[in-house]
């Protein structure tokens, strides 16, 4: 079946006529971006009408005294990030940018993107994720609906708390049209602590102790094979005033020392691993990828399991993220899904051919109280599914 004509709204009203034609001709609508996750899930219906929200795109208002960024879902992060920065300020949750690990540029994504599919890069583990940094949103629903969630002020707690559920929705809900971000300031220094030849499970005790001391680590990540094949860099980065940041890192030195040398890394050694993390450029030659999100106490026991198979995966979140590279034959899904299940986890396929994804859903199967719940609130938002392509395997 041939692929149907993209359509591109740029105001509400359009979109609302576009949703209003979509449910009274019972077509789907695939709400997309700049594209940077569209290799996630399952290919999407072609008989879809794909609705290039890039036409909501523009700063609207940006008060950096007041660290509030509203936006359209349609900006580049790109121009966002590049908006904070010319006022020393940032996205505290690091945007994870899924374009280079699907062979697109880095930069293709949009802010609205981002935000729907709740992403987080290392930061995370010291400043939360997307949903604790959307203060407010408007959006359209499946109705037809326009609607305003939250507000620009974090003390405005009245009512649902609906900016978290647009947090990892992927577009399942409702059309996003403007943004409230809180901002925070960018640290003026940054340095990143390293030490070499750790095992998985020394690094993942290294990172508890030093997350959990008084030293205010922003990110926390494990290399198996960066220096060491047999064992790995493990790296916790440390940002504030420069005073603040050298008293940090003498502290975890002391607090480390019985762990092994601890060195500060050069600032292109530091930036090729933090920004490996955002591209995963060491797993680009591995044909399937897995985002395993685990208590960093069980981590230890996916790696140990993994250690038999090709397969090759870095650690973030001090232990709570393990990005896992691996072949379909080498490592089917199913024994992942329980690896993760058993360590108190999940697994997400977010690399694959198209005959993986169709045939693995990109999500574990959530328990039967947890699909019939996560069912009626997107009926809720989108009675006739106007939303739902297949993608998910549950639409």
């Amino acid at each position: 079946m041939a692929k149907t004509p993209t359509l591109r709204p740029g105001n509400t009203a359009d979109l609302i006529a576009l949703i209003d034609a979509a449910r009274g001709a019972g077509t789907r609508l695939d709400l997309r971006g700049g594209g940077s996750k569209a290799g996630c899930g399952a290919p999407v219906d072609p008989a879809a009408t794909a609705v290039d929200m890039r036409g909501f795109a523009g700063i609207v208002d940006y008060d950096p005294a007041e660290l509030v960024l509203t936006v359209r879902p349609g900006t580049l992060l790109t121009e966002v990030e590049a908006l904070l920065a010319e006022h020393g300020q940032m996205l505290a949750f690091e945007p994870f940018d899924h374009g280079p690990i699907h062979g697109r540029a880095a930069g293709d994504a949009t802010i609205g993107g981002v935000i729907a599919a709740g992403v987080a890069g290392s930061r995370r583990l010291s400043r939360g994720g997307a949903r604790d940094h959307l203060l407010g949103f408007r959006a359209v629903s499946g109705r037809g609906e326009a609607f305003v969630a939250g507000a620009r002020v974090t003390k405005n707690v009245t009512g649902y708390d609906l900016p978290k559920l647009a947090c990892g929705s992927w577009g399942r809900l409702f059309a996003l049209t403007e943004l409230d971000i809180k901002t925070l300031p960018r640290g003026e220094t940054a340095l990143t602590l390293a030490l070499d030849g750790l095992t998985a499970p020394q690094a993942v005790a290294v990172m508890s102790r030093a997350a959990g001391s008084q030293a205010g680590v922003a990110a926390a990540a494990h290399h198996p094979e960066t220096h060491h094949p047999a064992g790995g860099v493990t790296a916790l980065r440390i940002e504030g005033f420069a005073p603040s940041v050298a008293a940090r890192c003498a502290l975890l030195e002391r607090l480390l020392a019985d762990c092994g040398a601890v060195r500060v890394m050069e600032p292109a050694e530091a930036a090729a691993l933090w920004d490996d993390l955002r591209t995963l450029g060491s797993l680009r030659n591995m044909p399937v990828l897995w985002r395993v999100v685990v208590p960093a106490a069980h981590v230890c026991r996916v790696t140990a399991a993994l250690a038999p198979t090709p397969a090759r995966w870095v650690m973030d979140w001090a232990g709570g993220l393990l990005w896992v590279g691996c072949t379909a034959e080498g490592l089917p899904p199913a024994t992942l899904r329980a690896l993760a299940a058993a360590a108190g986890g999940h697994a997400d396929l977010v690399r694959a051919d198209e005959a993986l994804r169709r045939a693995c859903p990109m999500r574990a199967a959530l328990p039967p109280a947890l699909a019939a719940l996560e069912a009626r609130v997107r009926r809720a938002f989108d009675p006739a599914g106007l939303f739902e392509t297949g993608r998910f395997g549950d639409d």
